[in-house]
C-alpha cells in the first residue's frame, strides 16, 4: 500500500510534534499554521491541554492577507498576548513547514516582541 504525500507529511508533523513535547521541558509551544490565504499562531500548554494565546491574520488589527508583513504582525500580536499571560519561554513548532518566508517572519517578529525560543 502506497502512502500519499499528504499522509507522509502528516506523519512527519506528528513525529516532530511528539519530539518537541519530549524536549520542551514543560515549556508551552508556539504552533504555526499557514493556509494559502491566512496565517495562524497559538501558544499551547500541552501539560494542561489549553491554549494560552492565539492570533491570526483574520483579526481586525492585521490587514488580511498571506504576505510576510501580515505574518510579522501576527507574530508580534501572539507574543504580546503570551507575555501578558506570563509566558515568556516557548518551543517553536513550525508544524512541518520549512523555516522560510511567512513562517520565518512570524518567528522573528515573536522573538523581537520578547518571546524566547
Amino acid at each position: 500500500m502506497s502512502v500519499s504525500p499528504r499522509d507522509s507529511a502528516k506523519k512527519r508533523a506528528e513525529r516532530v510534534r511528539r519530539r518537541l513535547k519530549a524536549v520542551s521541558g514543560g515549556r508551552p509551544r508556539l504552533s504555526v499554521f499557514r493556509s494559502s490565504k491566512n496565517i495562524y499562531a497559538q501558544i499551547i500548554d500541552d501539560q494542561r491541554g489549553v491554549t494560552l494565546a492565539a492570533a491570526s491574520s483574520l483579526e481586525a488589527e492585521v490587514e488580511k492577507g498571506s504576505d510576510k508583513a501580515a505574518a510579522a504582525k501576527v507574530g508580534a500580536m501572539v507574543a504580546k498576548r503570551a507575555l501578558d499571560k506570563g509566558c515568556k519561554d516557548v518551543v517553536f513548532d513550525r508544524g512541518g513547514y520549512i523555516y522560510h518566508g511567512r513562517v520565518k517572519a512570524l518567528a522573528e517578529a515573536a522573538r523581537e516582541a520578547g518571546l524566547n525560543f
